[in-house]
């Protein structure tokens, strides 16, 4: 960020304006994505391995259910009877 901002101060105090001038201002514009594109290649140091599809967990076995039987009803009435 430094380098941009030294560019765009020689842009306009490099005198004559020619194509020193130029050289800074396009510095100025293409140093920032030169910059992000370095950074982001550099990000991604994770490596993929392909994973075998045949190497499979074994599922614990599935509870057994008891019987059914009839739940417990609990019922609540809100109002003004109730206080």
């Amino acid at each position: 960020m430094t380098i941009r901002i030294v560019c765009f101060g020689l842009m306009f105090f490099v005198q004559p304006f020619g194509w020193w001038t130029w050289v800074f201002a396009l510095a100025a514009a293409v140093l920032p994505y030169i910059a992000v594109v370095f950074a982001n290649a550099g990000s991604d140091s994770t490596e993929t391995a392909a994973e075998s599809p045949l190497r499979e967990i074994d599922a614990p076995p599935a509870p057994s259910l008891a019987p059914e039987t009839a739940p417990d009803v609990i019922t609540i009435r809100e109002g003004r009877t109730d206080r």
